[in-house]
């Protein structure tokens, strides 16, 4: 008796303990998310791979107006812009913010998310709620819930009809053995062949486990998201919830294994394998269960997609409330791109522009270092925030609703043994055969075939340049190629620059955008501002003076 009672004792030491500390953790966290509402995530390691899986075994499918390929992702630094949006809570958030900055979808669709976003930014309790729950999908373990969703399902094997056979003559033996004793022997023979069986199929069950265990903590998650009264609003079908919940018992037995590390679970551990195998329970259990998660697969995908939708809103609406400039887009059926006060948003202290182009494309000249290449891409990215989140790092944003394409970084293929010049030209071609599309277009190229020689690029370059420029295209190009903004100041181009200034021998940027074409350069000046040998630089500017007079 004095053993029960000291265990007793023990047993409620522990418990109360437990809540405890549970408790100073969940008022730590709820701390924590308030203090840094706003602020971006200190996270500096991330698992792309893990991250962009949902992205990537979506990114194939119809519905949708355009998908970031890794040429345009590449060139407006997506990971890093990911990083910096990224104040989700959970895995899945995390996976279906990568997904969606990279997936555009229709304006209905943005407005819908938008409006959760505005949610968010009003209800600061609900959101804190929100986010609690949501942090019992933060650890690694839960970007596995998207293997479920799309990775290859294990097919039954043959030998099931003979494995349920041994099931039941298990129970049969059972049954006569209390009728005829000596029949349990059979129960020998039978046991090792449930053993092998067994065993042979803990490889499935490992397949599946991570992915199998995420699901019966997300179906928990979806649930109690779909309790709180201010969300019904906002998600009016969640029968998704009830779909998953009829299988949660085969989920739940499926991830037993996952919790022994639990040590009071893991006592149980031995008499559960012995009957489980006795019966080949956790075989016919787990391929009854392949066939629930075949039949739910929409349904399972509905609930990552619920769960991952009210994170990512929940981490562009702290996007928002930070102290930045940020606005709604406005778009338009015409061809125009009207921003105020534009920056780029990874740029610490970046100096904000205004562009106006009207039934016209921009030709971007400038001098070294001098910012064009930045501007260029500062549009991109706004304009793709437009159309995935409903934001812009501006003032104001107006343009049209557009398919966006890039030719900035491009390299020669060492592998593929392609020259640089080739590599340009497979590029560009895919933005030419792309067109003459029904769809609006963002075209953004940096210093067009730089990859050949003078006359050579300017004249393609030329023709190409034109080309693009349709009725529906906006082009945005920078280069220094002076010789362009003649050819093309007539044919729709609007030309601004960038420019210098030399104040003690040092150069200066005011990276502010100017309209009209550049009168100065400044090549040669820096070699002379780092000290290059004077016949060098004599014998430069004699020759610019001879190019010049030529």
């Amino acid at each position: 008796m004095n053993w029960f009672l000291g265990f007793l004792f023990l047993s409620t030491i522990w418990y109360l303990y437990n809540r405890y500390s549970t408790k100073k953790r969940f008022l730590k966290f709820k701390k924590y998310l308030i203090k840094n509402w706003g602020t971006p995530n200190n996270t500096t390691y991330y698992n792309f791979y893990s991250v962009s899986r949902y992205f990537e075994n979506t990114k194939k499918q119809i519905d949708t107006f355009q998908i970031i390929d890794d040429k345009t992702a590449d060139d407006l630094g997506i990971d890093a812009l990911f990083k910096f949006l990224n104040r989700t809570t959970s895995k899945i958030g995390e996976q279906y913010l990568y997904y969606k900055l990279r997936t555009i979808k229709s304006v209905k669709q943005l407005n819908s998310f938008s409006t959760l976003t505005q949610f968010f930014e009003k209800n600061a309790k609900t959101r804190l709620d929100c986010q609690i729950i949501l942090s019992k999908l933060s650890k690694i373990e839960a970007y596995n819930l998207e293997s479920l969703i799309h990775d290859k399902r294990i097919e039954k094997p043959k030998s099931l009809w003979f494995i349920k056979l041994l099931s039941a003559l298990s129970i049969t033996t059972i049954i006569s053995s209390f009728f005829y004793p000596i029949s349990i022997l059979l129960l020998l023979p039978i046991f090792s062949l449930n053993l092998f069986f067994h065993y042979k199929n803990k490889g499935n069950i490992n397949y599946y486990i991570d992915g199998v265990s995420q699901l019966s903590k997300s179906l928990k998650v979806s649930k109690k998201l779909a309790q709180i009264p201010a969300l019904n609003a906002q998600f009016k079908n969640t029968t998704f919830i009830e779909k998953i919940n009829a299988i949660k018992l085969k989920t739940e037995f499926i991830s037993f294994d996952n919790y022994l590390n639990n040590e009071f679970i893991a006592i149980w551990w031995f008499l559960t394998e012995l009957f489980k195998i006795a019966f080949n329970l956790e075989i016919i259990v787990f391929f009854s269960f392949i066939d629930a998660i075949n039949k739910e697969q929409k349904s399972i995908e509905a609930m990552f997609q619920f769960i991952g939708k009210i994170d990512a809103a929940i981490s562009i609406a702290s996007v928002k409330s930070e102290n930045k400039s940020i606005c709604s887009p406005v778009f338009t059926l015409e061809k125009k791109i009207k921003a105020k006060a534009i920056y780029h948003p990874l740029i610490e202290n970046c100096i904000p522009n205004r562009l106006k182009l009207k039934n016209n494309s921009l030709l971007l000249t400038g001098s070294n270092m001098s910012g064009k290449t930045t501007f260029i891409r500062t549009i991109g990215i706004n304009s793709l925030l437009a159309q995935t989140f409903y934001i812009c790092f501006a003032e104001n944003y107006t343009a049209p609703f557009f398919k966006i394409h890039s030719a900035i970084r491009i390299s020669d293929d060492l592998l593929k043994d392609t020259s640089y010049y080739l590599e340009e030209v497979l590029t560009i071609k895919k933005l030419v055969d792309t067109s003459n599309s029904q769809y609006n277009n963002l075209f953004i190229l940096d210093e067009i075939f730089k990859g050949t020689n003078t006359i050579e690029r300017i004249s393609g370059g030329k023709a190409i340049l034109e080309y693009l420029n349709s009725e529906k295209n906006i082009v945005l190009v920078s280069t220094h190629d002076i010789e362009l903004t003649q050819l093309l100041e007539t044919k729709n181009y609007t030309l601004f620059h960038f420019n210098e200034q030399i104040v003690n021998n040092e150069l200066f940027f005011d990276y502010q955008l100017k309209k009209g074409k550049l009168k100065t350069r400044n090549a040669i000046k820096i070699l002379e501002l780092n000290n290059y040998p004077s016949e060098i630089i004599s014998n430069a500017k004699n020759t610019q003076k001879a190019f010049f007079k030529s």
